[in-house]
This record gives C-alpha cells, structure tokens and sequence, in this order.
C-alpha cells in the first residue's frame, strides 16, 4: 500500500472508533448517575455521612453536575466501545507485525485488563481510608461539604495512577521478551527498583500518609519480583528451545557436521645426540 492508501484506511478506522465512541457515550449517559453513586459511596458511607443517611456536596455552577454526568458517561463510553476501537487499532498495526510479535500483543492485552482492575479496586480502598485521613471529622465547629466536581476528579485520578502502577511489572517483563533486559540484571537491579517503586507511589499518590503510598507499593514490588520470575521461566525455556532446535535441524540419517581444519603444528626441535651413543663407538672403535 502506498503512503495515502495508509492515510485513507486510517481515516476509515478512525472513524468508525469515533462513531463507536459516540454511540457508547450515549448509551453510558443511562447510567451515569448509578456511576456516579458508586463512586462516592466511600465519602458517603465514611465521613460524609449525615444523620439522614445521605451526603452532601456542593457546585458551584448550574452546569457542573451536567458536565460531571457528561465526563463520566465519557469515561463508560470509552470502555463500553474498547472492543471496537481496539479492533480497529489492531487491524490497523497487525499487518506490519510478526507473528512472535502479535503473540506478544495477544498476551498484554489479556494480562493489562485484569492487572488495572485489580488497581482500581485498591484504589476504592485507598479512598475510603485516605479520606479518614485527609477531611476533618464533623464537629460543631465544623461544616464539611465537598465539591463533587473535585471529588470525582480525585477518585478517577487515583484510580488511574493504580491501573497504570500495575502495569509496570508487566511492561518489565515484556522488555524481557524482546530480548531488552535479562533476568539476571533485573533481579540485580531489585534494590534500586524497590526505591524508584516507593518514590514513585510517594509521588503519584495525592494522600500524604503512609497508608495509600505502602498500599500502591508493596503490590507493585511483589508484581516486580513475579515478573522476574517469570523472565528466568522464559529464558530458560528459550535455551531449552533452542537447543532442541539444533538437534531437530539433523534428520535421523543424517551425521552431524566435522570440522576438518587442520590444526595447527609446532616447529620441529632438532634432537642432541647423546652421551651413551657416543662412549660405545668408541669402544667399538
């Protein structure tokens, strides 16, 4: 294909994810409110929680939670129409892949799903414990009413920076894969990628207590050790490869091949003659 036949097809894929993404959007609006009483249930089941048994929150303009409504019915769109533009970015780049190549791409997306699920659910949890941290308890001095814009806003970027901590060790072990980094040298390198782990949670986490930031960490340091693990698993099961496949390359009637060049011969020492040969012609003289 030449170089406008690829813009084309683009355009093409790009639209149909586009119309996707409209589609799910509008569908997601039905259930953005279910959303977003999921969201801040921690707030409202923990501190937040009223005598009544509700919440309160505050906007500040008439087009706030309208808006808020519309980003989290964008974010459901997102997902509810990933199996389509997924598709469609994967017909797009398949055709330039090998096959190692799109096995590879085959194992990341199954693993990258399952590992941000498991970090948006730790995320929850940090929530509803940084919380208790973070806001004051209610007192009479006191009147504590959120912004739900800042709220979500905070709930979703935590959620993010845990799906994206997890999957770390994964983008580790997929560099062992290509051939990037060895197993031996990540293993060498633990001291230094335990450190950069917790500077990183310390960094990325908004809560400024030990709790969220050890939460994120000690996961991702044992989903780094696993993938480790994992590296040694692959190398050796590289080398066993490799080496069966030497042995099978030689049918079974076959001999294997000899190297006839020659070696390499010293120079010759001219030999002394000895003391012996000459006393007996001597004697015999």
């Amino acid at each position: 294909m030449t170089l406008i036949e690829h813009l084309l097809e683009l355009r093409d894929r790009l639209f149909k994810a586009a119309l996707a993404l409209v589609i799910g959007l509008a569908i997601a609006m039905f259930f953005a409110k279910d959303v977003l009483d999921i969201i801040t249930d921690p707030y409202c089941h923990g501190i937040g929680k009223t005598v009544g048994g509700g919440c309160d929150f505050n906007i500040t303009s008439p087009a706030d939670y309208f808006l808020l409504k519309l980003k989290v019915g964008l974010y459901l769109g997102i997902i509810a129409s990933s199996p389509v533009w997924l598709f469609q970015l994967w017909s797009f780049i398949t055709p330039g892949l090998h096959r190692n190549e799109k096995r590879w791409a085959y194992g990341f997306i199954t693993v990258a799903t399952p590992l941000f699920t498991i970090g948006a659910v730790l995320a929850n949890i940090v929530v509803s414990k940084g919380l208790e941290f973070l806001l004051p308890a209610k007192s009479d001095k006191i009147h504590l009413q959120l912004s739900i814009v800042g709220y979500v806003d905070f709930v979703t970027g935590m959620i993010m920076v845990f799906g994206v901590g997890f999957e770390f060790p994964l983008i580790v072990f997929m560099l062992n894969l290509a051939g990037v980094l060895s197993a031996r040298r990540l293993l060498g390198w633990w001291r230094a990628a335990v450190f950069l782990i917790f500077l990183f949670c310390a960094i990325v986490t908004p809560t400024p207590d030990p709790f969220g930031m050890t939460l994120l960490a000690v996961p991702m340091c044992v989903l780094y050790f696993a993938a480790v693990g994992a590296a040694f698993v692959n190398e050796r099961r590289r080398a066993k490869a490799r080496v069966n496949t030497e042995h099978e390359a030689l049918h079974d009637d076959e001999a294997s091949e000899l190297d006839y060049r020659p070696e390499p011969i010293e120079e010759p020492v001219p030999a002394e003659p000895s003391a012996h040969t000459d006393y007996h012609d001597r004697d015999v003289t």
